[in-house]
């Protein structure tokens, strides 16, 4: 029986797995499947004319060792799952399931770094050159690495936060290597492709969530090293749909700085909620002229709305620099007393 499920592939696995947990949870599970997914198990279900009991406990089995692993690799990454099964399955068995799971789920590197506190972390790297730094931060949540960004010394930051901006491509033995040195007990299996981490979105994200002193430290430090990388930075940090997190009184200030035309094509496409923040920060005549306006205008090109979403953002960003609004970040220095 072992060699009959030795030659079943992974999808006719799945289609006796469906038909032994029943049509119900089936049911269930095709909602998270992709339509191309569902027909090709159906085929496969369709094919299956008897499934022997001892194949469904064989199958139930591994899907059962599957998911206990897949559990523990969350809990504490791949080391810390082979260690738990070897005991459970001995030690073959373990390195079979681990193979297979890892084989079709591509663990992100430095999975056990992001469940650890960002403090923990910062112990670890701190003495590390900067683009070991940058590379460990662009794998970690952006909530984690903009606390340990926060934590270092300000002459360190922007150089990590370029590094992190221009970051593209970096090889696995790399990665490996860079894991080792961060957790010696812990390391990760990269894929022999090149992992992509890092750029402009990653910095931007991680910037976001640094408090308002680090922010203007690094941004002005990259005015200086590279400044069209600056731009592209700030240009990226703040969405015109961002607008729903600002308080009343800073949109008020925005609305009488921002040109008439620019902000009804914005409002265009925009949401309720970005609406709704907009027309309650107006007087009701305002508000009226501006929807009868907004109505009379017709379609309109993306293009347009985008060019005059841009230039709203661009003259939050002034106010913004020049203390007039606040806008929202990590930290505790935009608080209001």
């Amino acid at each position: 029986m072992a060699n009959t499920m030795q030659g079943l592939s992974g999808r006719q696995k799945a289609a006796i797995l469906l038909i032994t947990l029943g049509p119900e949870v089936s049911a269930q599970i095709f909602k998270h499947l992709r339509d191309d997914e569902i027909e090709q198990l159906t085929l496969e279900i369709a094919n299956v004319r008897k499934v022997e009991s001892s194949d469904k406990e064989t199958i139930l089995g591994e899907f059962h060792q599957i998911c206990m692993a897949q559990e523990y690799i969350s809990q504490g990454g791949i080391v810390y799952a082979k260690t738990i099964l070897e005991k459970a399955l001995g030690e073959q068995r373990a390195l079979s399931v681990i193979n297979r799971l890892t084989a079709t789920l591509q663990v992100r590197p430095f999975d056990f770094a992001r469940k650890a506190d960002p403090s923990q972390i910062l112990n670890f790297i701190q003495n590390e050159n900067s683009q070991t730094i940058a590379l460990v931060l662009s794998y970690l949540q952006s909530e984690q690495s903009a606390a340990i960004l926060s934590s270092l010394p300000q002459d360190k930051q922007a150089d990590v936060a370029r590094r992190i901006a221009i970051m593209d491509s970096t090889s696995p033995e790399v990665i490996s290597q860079v894991e080792r040195i961060l957790e010696q007990k812990l390391s990760s299996t990269v894929t022999q492709d090149y992992t992509i981490a890092g750029g402009i979105e990653s910095i931007v994200q991680i910037l976001n969530g640094v408090d308002r002193g680090t922010e203007r430290t690094i941004l002005d430090s990259l005015e200086i090293q590279d400044p069209e990388l600056a731009e592209e930075i700030k240009k990226r940090m703040f969405v015109f749909e961002d607008i729903v997190n600002i308080d009343n009184r800073s949109i008020q200030r925005i609305i009488r700085d921002i040109d008439n035309a620019d902000l009804q094509l914005a409002l265009k496409v925009a949401s309720e909620e970005v609406r709704d923040a907009i027309f309650r920060n107006m007087s009701k005549r305002m508000s009226e002229t501006f929807k009868e306006e907004m109505e009379y205008m017709g379609p309109v090109r993306l293009r347009d709305v985008e060019e005059a979403q841009t230039r709203i953002v661009a003259t939050i960003r002034r106010l913004e620099e020049s203390g007039e609004v606040i806008i929202a970040r990590g930290g505790g220095d935009d608080i209001i007393v």
